[in-house]
């Protein structure tokens, strides 16, 4: 989707609370500790879902899986477990559903893990057309459908930003830019736009940069620690090359 858009660059600035750290800040609040863990786990039930449908369930299977092992992270219990100095989320994420489904046989039946409560609303139909083209191993699967979510939200903040009015100018003629098609002329583009080739290409510099940096800022909503956002950047890149 992304091209020469140096994604990983170094952020500069102060490392702000994430929705990970912000778990672990909220200790003497279960409520609040319930609610940062939620936000976390509302981007991760596709690679969740891609991840256990890659291990061989039924697409009935998968979806029970899925939402019994939300409501299993959403327990009292659990959270009182819950440590986020442990890592980065999504390494956590997959340990534990994996940890859930050895032990899953326990559990009589879906109905009973979720209590009949609809926990994440899961779109599995779209989830099945993307899992056609995902990588065959349910790691890979999880992980290139993670880096993928990261891509969108980060792409869904951009857009938002445009139409709030707090950035200007042609956000898509700069899209097309942004993917791995052999892109139009510089030339075409700008008089299009009715720019001139060196307006256009700083316009495009400023619009990959800001995206790069959105990029960041969600990757880093799931590390504790600020040293492991290059690190979980590079995974990411890697991802979205598999």
């Amino acid at each position: 989707m992304v091209e020469e858009t140096a994604i990983g660059g170094g952020a500069g600035r102060e490392f702000p609370p994430t929705r990970w750290t912000l778990v672990a800040a909220s200790r003497e609040g279960t409520e609040e500790r319930r609610a940062a863990l939620a936000a976390l786990l509302e981007s991760y039930w596709k690679p969740l879902y891609f991840f256990v449908r890659r291990k061989g369930m039924t697409v009935e299977a998968a979806k029970d899986a899925v939402q019994g092992f939300y409501a299993h992270l959403l327990d009292r219990d659990f959270l009182e477990r819950l440590d986020p100095g442990r890592g980065r989320f999504r390494g956590y994420l997959r340990a534990a559903m994996d940890h859930y489904l050895v032990n899953l046989h326990e559990s009589a039946s879906a109905q009973k893990r979720g209590g009949g409560a609809r926990v994440v609303s899961l779109e599995i139909d779209v989830a099945e057309r993307g899992l056609e083209g995902a990588a065959p191993s349910p790691a890979g699967a999880y992980d290139r459908e993670w880096a993928a979510g990261v891509m969108e939200r980060a792409l869904g903040r951009l857009r938002r930003e445009f139409e709030a009015g707090e950035r200007g100018g042609p956000l898509e003629a700069a899209l097309a830019y942004f993917r791995p098609a052999e892109p139009r002329p510089y030339a075409v583009s700008a008089a299009e736009c009715r720019m001139s080739v060196v307006q256009f290409k700083a316009f495009l510099h400023r619009t990959r940069t800001r995206f790069r940096e959105l990029v960041r800022e969600e990757v880093a909503q799931t590390v504790a620690d600020p040293a492991e956002v290059d690190s979980e950047m590079a995974d990411l890149l890697r991802a979205l090359g598999s």
